[in-house]
């Protein structure tokens, strides 16, 4: 498994983000130092809930992701106010639309490599009973 995504397993698995103690920036993945200077961060756990705030249909994508087309790919403002991106799960590209409530789910993200190393991640998954 690659040593990159070793490292940001506390990002993918639990959502979680960087808090700035002086000014109170959340970063997301989480930064060495907050634009404010600070090095001094503390670990905060991002809420799963949000709103599409822009989204894009890819329809040629990379090879990994190729029986997955078309799917969706979107900008989530979480309800603090952080920003992510993410594949929207489970939903037609028609079905999608800036202002849809949404709810980060962790899912299987792709398989990897002969040995069928699976990558987990979140995913946004449509709220369809919220009004």
């Amino acid at each position: 498994m690659p040593a990159g995504y070793t490292r940001e397993i506390p990002q993918r698995y639990r959502l979680e983000a960087g808090k700035c103690k002086k000014c109170g920036a959340v970063h997301f993945p989480q930064r060495l130092a907050c634009a404010c200077g600070s090095k001094d961060t503390e670990p905060y756990v991002l809420p799963s809930t949000g709103k599409i705030a822009t989204y894009s249909v890819v329809r040629v994508g990379p090879s990994d992701f190729m029986d997955l087309v078309p799917y969706v790919v979107a900008v989530v403002e979480l309800d603090d106010g952080t920003k992510l991106t993410c594949q929207v799960a489970d939903a037609a590209p028609e079905e999608v639309s800036v202002g849809t409530p949404v709810t980060l789910e962790f899912r299987k993200v792709n398989q990897v490599g002969g040995h069928g190393i699976i990558k987990y991640g979140y995913k946004a998954v449509l709220d369809r009973f919220v009004e």
